[in-house]
């Protein structure tokens, strides 16, 4: 079993900037991938960006590209995402996880974080 721990968060200005960092403890031996994924109120959750643990490729939505950045620590079994010119539209709970996979109209993984929640101000 595989756990994932979520910190960062929180509220920004439009056009400022949030980190998340998402840590997997327990059986971390078969980790792939990892990706951070958002769900907005009312809304299904969706791709944000993800990247392979072996050679560091990443992926992202278009939605975010240019902005958003992940990368990851392999020895500390941790992916981040650095999130640059947050607009409105990007307030969401962020949820990281582990060898996202996709399945059907959704995603489907070997583990789930919890849930950051990202805010704008107003």
């Amino acid at each position: 079993q595989v756990q994932l721990e979520e910190a960062g968060g929180g509220r920004a200005q439009p056009g400022g900037s949030l980190s998340l960092s998402c840590t997997a403890s327990g059986r971390t031996f078969n980790v792939r991938a990892m990706g951070w994924f958002r769900q907005a109120p009312g809304k299904e959750r969706e791709f944000v960006a993800a990247i392979n643990w072996k050679n560091g490729g990443t992926g992202y939505a278009d939605a975010v590209r240019g902005r958003f950045t992940i990368s990851r620590d392999v020895a500390k079994n941790t992916v981040y995402l650095q999130m640059n010119t947050l607009r409105p539209g990007d307030a969401a709970v962020c949820y990281c996880a582990v060898n996202p996979e996709t399945v059907g109209s959704g995603t489907r993984a070997e583990a789930w974080g919890q849930g950051n929640l990202v805010t704008g101000s107003s």
